[in-house]
């Protein structure tokens, strides 16, 4: 009878002025165990035991006295993660397919059960692996701000006693650890990698996936347990009106949940205001960031990129992930002395390059992106590789393996079929009309359609090709 009489009490509290924080009446509630018209599950008494032994500082307590935390509040951030994460996860896997898991060569290599579909990676539109990966890095970045708004409405479940009053509770709150540790595990592996920067001291690539996984299984389970409780939340309120809802208007939601707070403080920030601050975040990292894959005027504005906005001369002016001195090339190695070293048909074939540039000569206009989202479209010229293949006497190779001059992780790249004989798939010899500069890749390198940079391989030394 107690506890029933107090929910009136509550109720008015939560559309009126806040209590002052002194108040005897809200610090006796904080502090008070559940009573007895809690639903417990089985076994109930087990539950209600715990449930009666609250450590300090767990329980509805006055810490969090924001107004503005609530369902619908919540709900927003939500359902802008609901529309976002989907796509950052698709694009995720698409990416690790493009990099051929079929030849090993997707990283982590061994992944057991699970693995993905392995397929032939299209070609075409030639910009695809630039849309996929500027879209997961691109939207990874923009969602921050929203999941750590999220994080801040719900932080007092983070708090709420007893944790569980029931199994099923139980394995939502797991599900929900996991949700929030792997999202907050991904970004920052993910925003570290594109920094270069392993402080973790494992494997990015293995933990990276393992993680998404893990995230992909919790975010599942959580949608299906919430999306009926996210709707009517969104469903109590008007948008529109909350909108138009000026600070001084602004009141705390009904106290029926554990999110509203129990002493709430006058309002500092109206709704509107709060959405606009986390929206407003959400596009200045936007605006920061994606000239990193759009290229063009917006180059200039991608402050937040560890590659800089200038990154040669002249026509090679363009990223670069790996220079020269860091792949240990030197001018010994691409002088007149090098010779590219065609393989597999019935006698190997050595070209140099002024033989390179004798041949027909294709171009062609190709992005060429990478797995940290940036992406630039250049002009590129030199001899078609179904060209080469066909020199060594492979027309109809399977695939084909290009191997660098350069002796680190990514020095050697296979090349499935439809890749090698793209039209538009080169042996590139100049750039946007001069020659390739060491650091991208002199005296050759691979350009092809759709497919990753890393791939893209630079200072070519030989390439295997393998008739079908």
């Amino acid at each position: 009878m107690q506890a029933a009489a107090r929910r009136p009490c509550l109720s008015s509290m939560a559309n009126s002025s806040p209590r002052p924080s002194g108040s005897r009446e809200v610090d006796h509630l904080a502090a008070e165990p559940p009573g007895e018209d809690v639903e417990y599950g089985f076994p109930a008494t087990f539950w209600r035991t715990i449930g009666k032994r609250r450590p300090p500082g767990l329980g509805r307590t006055r810490a969090w006295r924001s107004p503005l935390r609530g369902p619908w509040l919540t709900s927003i951030f939500g359902a802008v993660l609901l529309a976002m994460l989907p796509l950052v996860i698709l694009t995720g896997l698409l990416d690790y397919i493009a990099y051929g898991p079929q030849f090993r060569q997707a990283f982590p290599v061994d992944v057991g059960w699970m693995h993905l579909p392995f397929f032939d990676w299209p070609t075409r539109p030639s910009w695809l692996f630039r849309l996929t990966e500027g879209l997961h890095v691109g939207l990874g970045l923009v969602m921050i701000p929203v999941v750590l708004a999220k994080l801040w409405s719900v932080v007092p479940k983070l708090f709420a006693w007893p944790a569980s009053r029931s199994i099923a509770q139980l394995l939502e709150r797991l599900s929900l650890l996991l949700l929030v540790g792997g999202i907050l595990f991904e970004i920052a592996t993910g925003v570290l990698n594109i920094q270069y920067d392993y402080i973790f001291g494992f494997s990015f690539y293995r933990a990276h996936y393992v993680g998404a996984w893990v995230f992909i299984g919790a975010f599942v389970s959580h949608v299906v347990i919430k999306l009926p409780k996210m709707v009517r939340a969104l469903r109590s309120r008007s948008l529109r009106a909350e909108l138009r809802t000026t600070r001084a208007e602004t009141r705390p939601e009904p106290v029926d949940s554990d999110l509203v707070a129990i002493a709430p403080a006058p309002a500092t920030i109206s709704r509107r205001g709060a959405i606009g601050l986390v929206g407003g975040g959400a596009l200045l990292v936007a605006v920061l960031t994606a000239g990193q894959t759009i290229g063009g005027f917006t180059r200039s504005w991608a402050l937040l990129l560890p590659r800089g906005r200038s990154y040669g001369e002249g026509p090679n002016d363009f990223q670069v992930n790996k220079t020269a001195v860091a792949a240990q090339i030197t001018a010994r190695d691409t002088g007149p002395a090098w010779r590219l070293s065609l393989l597999g048909g019935p006698r190997p074939v050595q070209l140099d390059r002024t033989e390179l540039l004798a041949m027909p000569q294709h171009a062609a206009t190709l992005p060429i992106a990478c797995v940290e989202g940036w992406s630039a479209t250049q002009d590129w010229s030199g001899v078609r590789l179904r060209d080469l293949a066909a020199a060594v006497g492979v027309p109809d190779p399977e695939w084909a393996m290009v191997v660098s001059i350069d002796t680190g992780s990514f020095g050697r790249a296979t090349l499935q079929a439809n890749q090698v004989l793209d039209p538009d798939a080169l042996l590139a010899l100049r750039v946007n009309g001069t020659d390739l500069s060491l650091d991208h890749g002199f005296p050759a390198r691979v350009i092809v359609p759709a497919l990753p940079g890393v791939h893209c391989t630079k200072w070519v030394r030989s390439i295997e090709f393998r008739s079908r």
